[in-house]
């Protein structure tokens, strides 16, 4: 017997002492004795989800790391290329409008309320409207 162990006894159905029988093997496990040993475990992982690791197996969270990786790595690459168009609306109206600074400080603190106000839905229609109305 190994060290730290007891020795239990344990009652079956026939139907599942044969699941039992048939597929130890398919796990690795040396033992049908390992093989239980290890559904409790999983078991009691799967019950008590503060242990969520114990059932929760390993390729998926690789997976899903891997998916969250990619993601990271298309929006940061959609928003490299939305900060350079920006960049050049910026440099195209610059080039273009005569505008003090304190004009421009009204107006950045302007669309950061509406950013804001609106959870960041702004329409360009709605800030055509309103420059025409002032």
């Amino acid at each position: 017997m190994v060290k730290g162990k007891q020795k239990t006894t344990v009652f079956f159905t026939p139907s599942v002492r044969r699941k039992i029988e048939d597929t130890y093997r398919m796990d690795n496990c040396k033992s049908q004795s390992e093989f239980i040993e290890k559904a409790v475990e999983f078991y009691l992982g799967y019950l008590n989800t503060k242990n969520a690791s114990a059932f929760l197996p390993e390729v998926l969270s690789t997976i899903l790391i891997g998916i969250t990786d990619d993601f990271a790595q298309r929006m940061g690459r959609y928003l490299y290329k939305v900060a350079v168009e920006q960049n050049l609306c910026n440099h195209i109206l610059t080039a273009d409008t005569d505008m003090d600074q304190r004009t421009y400080e009204l107006m950045r603190g302007r669309s950061v309320r509406e950013v804001n106000s609106t959870n960041g839905h702004i329409s360009f229609k709605e800030v055509l409207d309103f420059q025409k109305s002032v």
